[in-house]
């Protein structure tokens, strides 16, 4: 277990961390971060989640109850963090970084963990769990930063922000493509795929790139607050809807796994190019991969015997 999680967490640490020395090297030029922000947010990351819903094979699993349980958690623990925003934030830019923080996860590891668990069910698995929360917590990260960005404020421009956003409009069409049976054509599939499996990558080098001397001024409290919350507050939750709904076995250790990974390298490339606190969120997302060799194991284990 220990050692399958290692072998998930430590490439990801060694892309943000080659990112750094990237950047710290002069090696690719300062213009060259901003454009493959841009490249992966508006072209890489929907590649990603279109070729992934288009493709979830969902046959024989229990889909509706364990959508219901990761959509409750999820939106469960998006208003709890929304309510305890003057404590775990000083500011509205900041909140929307421990918000992305506290609700975004990692779907690379959680699919390699449930594959490494449960093999061929396990993937069948985190594909449910994909197809479950990242429409769910896309809407609620851009509605979050329609609110404390600055940038929108009206009703209409959150409606707007939400339809125009990149990320949710590749989930409408894989989400699309899958429920009507039409799928991805075979000659454009593998292209989508391969743009997809870049974002991961390009993401992580990104983030460490931005890491750069950032981490003073930032404070501890919302790295704590956003960590205390993925890792303890949003499983918890999660456990709790299922032991309310009914949901057991594999298909609840999977969905509480989901709800316990690291936030996405992802949430540093939203929080730049919608007005966040981009440095903050760089380093919430390498102080959560770190710790998550840490509290995947326990939180595994825990799972196992429950």
């Amino acid at each position: 277990m220990l050692q399958l999680i290692l072998a998930t967490i430590v490439p990801i640490a060694l892309l943000i961390a080659l990112g750094g020395w990237l950047r710290t090297r002069g090696f690719l030029g300062e213009a060259f971060w901003p454009a493959a922000e841009r490249l992966s947010y508006f072209v890489l990351l929907p590649a990603l989640f279109v070729h992934s819903l288009a493709t979830a094979d969902l046959s024989g699993l229990p889909v509706f109850d364990m959508v219901t349980v990761l959509l409750l958690s999820t939106l469960l623990g998006a208003f709890l963090l929304v309510l305890c925003k003057g404590r775990v934030a000083g500011d509205d830019a900041s909140f929307t970084s421990v918000f992305q923080g506290g609700v975004r996860f990692n779907n690379y590891i959680g699919a390699t963990l449930a594959a490494g668990l449960y093999g061929s069910g396990g993937i069948a698995l985190a594909a449910v769990a994909n197809a479950a929360i990242v429409p769910a917590v896309n809407v609620l990260c851009v509605m979050v930063f329609a609110r404390y960005s600055g940038k929108q404020s009206s009703y209409r421009a959150v409606i707007k922000a939400i339809f125009s956003n990149p990320l949710i409009l590749g989930c409408i069409i894989g989400i699309t493509l899958h429920v009507t049976g039409l799928g991805l054509p075979p000659g454009l599939e593998p292209t989508i795929k391969a743009l997809g499996q870049a974002a991961l990558p390009l993401g992580l080098l990104c983030v460490g790139a931005a890491l750069g001397g950032n981490a003073r001024g930032l404070g501890t409290r919302p790295l704590l607050a956003a960590s205390l919350f993925k890792f303890v507050v949003l499983p918890l939750t999660t456990w709790g809807v299922c032991r309310l709904l009914g949901l057991s076995g594999q298909a609840a250790i999977v969905a509480i796994l989901f709800q316990a990974l690291p936030t996405a390298s992802s949430s540093y490339v939203m929080a730049r190019q919608m007005g966040g606190n981009a440095p903050l969120m760089a380093n919430i997302i390498a102080l959560q991969t770190v710790l998550a060799a840490l509290t995947l194991p326990v939180m595994l284990s825990l799972m196992m015997h429950l």
